[in-house]
């Protein structure tokens, strides 16, 4: 079963661009991992940077989490944060037509 992740980030006053420039530079070693299926970038209107993520098993989210990708990204953007990110992992619970009743 897929795994759904939201990482929301909240960056310092005046560096939301350099935050955002930050995780788009690493997308690509995301990308790359074994079981990703999404990992998109989106700038909230409360000032908050979210990625959206989607991964095949929660090994394959595990092994992100411990890899050098993530290591890259929390070195990149650990001076751009007011606060430590808020990550949420969740199990789908599909309804509806397939293509829409789940990420």
């Amino acid at each position: 079963m897929s795994v759904i992740v939201t990482a929301v980030f909240r960056p310092v006053d005046g560096r939301a661009a350099d935050l955002i420039s930050a995780l788009q530079g690493a997308i690509p070693a995301v990308h790359a991992e074994n079981g990703c299926l999404k990992y998109a970038i989106h700038d909230a209107s409360d000032g908050t940077v979210t990625m959206i993520e989607k991964w095949s098993t929660p090994e394959e989210l595990a092994a992100h989490m411990k890899g050098d990708a993530i290591r890259g990204i929390q070195a990149a953007v650990g001076q751009l944060l007011a606060a430590p990110p808020v990550v949420t992992t969740m199990t789908p619970l599909p309804a509806g037509r397939p293509e829409q009743g789940a990420l």
